[in-house]
């Protein structure tokens, strides 16, 4: 049987959606720490299940039969890893012998100054020690977070600062993402292979930007500033400037140095790659993030 963790988040459901047109549903484990919001999977066979990754003692009955699963990584920046390991250990005690991860472009790279990247790569390497097969999903940055976080609040500042310089992202949608992540767990042939996944195209924060205003019929101008000012720009947010200072639950659920991180690593090149993994492992080419955009144009302030 495949197992989703986080099934009840946006990455988690879609995966468990897709996966269902490809294997049965009682081949199918979905595990979360609010299994009441996967009623409907339930009712078509699937097996859901309560998992906290705090909780080693729930992990498990959660994952009691499994073969394969995809670890879908917390939104815990800087205090997951704990988590994610105590996820793994109990999987692979539970007889699950392939762990697919969802992971960041560049994670292996010593150089790369994003801490998202420390996470990333720490649970990589608990994996590679476990036992387990493995596949690492090296997502870029997700499409959505330009369509659906970034312009919004450009749109109604009319500005954006940014301190990625002219570096380029292949921006990957999302729903992309899930598919390569169902392809390797229902395909044959990509344990102990790490993927890139990027979209078609290379674009810089500006260039991304002209897209959305051609879209939009509003500028949007793009202030290049340094590290400082995208700090001042976080702090003038309410942004937490550290990952220990995250509120649980509360309204912002990441830090300013990891944005400024990011940023940084975007500058120097660490997110400059392109590939065909997607449509290699899923048959169809990657979304652009002008389809992204189009598809959230609505839900734009004008």
């Amino acid at each position: 049987m495949i197992i989703i963790t986080g099934a009840s988040g946006q990455f988690g459901r879609a995966a468990a959606e897709l996966l269902l047109t490809k294997v049965p549903a009682d081949q199918v484990i979905l595990t979360s720490r609010s299994p009441d919001k996967l009623e409907d999977f339930r009712k078509q066979g699937a097996h859901v299940r309560y998992a906290d990754f705090d909780n080693k003692a729930s992990l498990g009955a959660a994952f009691a039969g499994g073969t394969k699963m995809l670890l879908i990584s917390t939104a815990r920046v800087g205090t997951r890893v704990s988590q994610h390991r105590n996820a793994i250990e109990a999987a692979v005690a539970a007889g699950v012998d392939h762990i697919a991860y969802t992971s960041i472009i560049s994670a292996d790279e010593p150089g790369n100054p994003a801490i998202v990247k420390l996470d990333h790569r720490a649970t990589e390497e608990i994996i590679e020690q476990s036992g387990a097969d493995w596949t690492f999903l090296r997502d870029s940055q997700y499409a959505e977070a330009i369509a659906g976080a970034m312009v919004p609040g450009a749109l109604i500042a009319g500005k954006l600062p940014d301190n990625c310089g002219d570096g380029k992202v292949a921006f990957v949608s999302r729903e992309d993402c899930v598919a390569v992540a169902v392809g390797v767990l229902t395909q044959e042939g990509h344990r102990r292979k790490a993927y890139d996944l990027t979209g078609p195209e290379l674009l810089s924060i500006p260039e991304a930007m002209a897209i959305a205003s051609e879209i939009i019929g509003k500028e949007i101008e793009v202030i290049p500033v340094d590290d400082e000012a995208m700090f001042a720009y976080f702090d003038s947010l309410g942004a937490p400037r550290h990952a220990s200072d995250i509120v649980p639950d509360g309204p912002i659920p990441w830090s300013s140095d990891d944005m400024v991180t990011f940023g940084q690593a975007i500058k120097e090149g660490y997110f400059n790659k392109i590939n065909d993994n997607v449509e290699r492992i899923t048959g169809r080419p990657p979304k652009s993030l002008r389809a992204v955009m189009l598809e959230h144009k609505s839900m734009w302030p004008v």
